[in-house]
């Protein structure tokens, strides 16, 4: 492990307790690069936190942390980004699962949930809810 790992153990060791996802840690240039995708604010503010600690003015020039919040709150407006077809509404996040609804594409959703990278749990304008396929909304 080198000198700035060691330095910065309880900032990567946060990172992992957090749950951080793609969690990348590597050092160039005498830098020590910390980035992943946090599912939430509290885990994003436990990394930042872990440096507090070590450097409570938060100057330190030897380390770089990029945690971003990957989750969209709930509540946030969605279209429908299909090319031409309509998009299936889902009672389960599953391909498998049975068809609860249809929407248009440019229709408007609202997120209720995140549930996976894959998989956001929604409401239709008229209140139905169900799973969609995340790569075909947009926030």
């Amino acid at each position: 492990m080198s000198t700035l790992q060691d330095k910065y153990s309880n900032v990567v060791s946060a990172a992992q307790s957090a749950g951080i996802s793609n969690l990348q840690v590597q050092e160039q240039d005498g830098i020590l690069y910390v980035s992943g995708h946090a599912s939430n604010t509290a885990a994003k503010d436990a990394v930042w936190n872990a440096l507090g600690a070590i450097d409570s003015t938060y100057s330190a020039s030897d380390i770089n942390i990029d945690v971003q919040v990957a989750g969209l709150s709930a509540g946030t407006s969605l279209t429908v980004a299909t090319d031409e077809s309509n998009l299936n509404i889902r009672q389960e996040p599953s391909t498998e699962a049975a068809v609860v609804g249809k929407v248009t594409k440019g229709s408007s959703l609202t997120l209720i949930e995140q549930t996976s990278d894959d998989w956001w749990k929604v409401k239709t304008d008229d209140g139905q809810e169900g799973y969609a396929y995340s790569r075909y909304l947009k926030a």
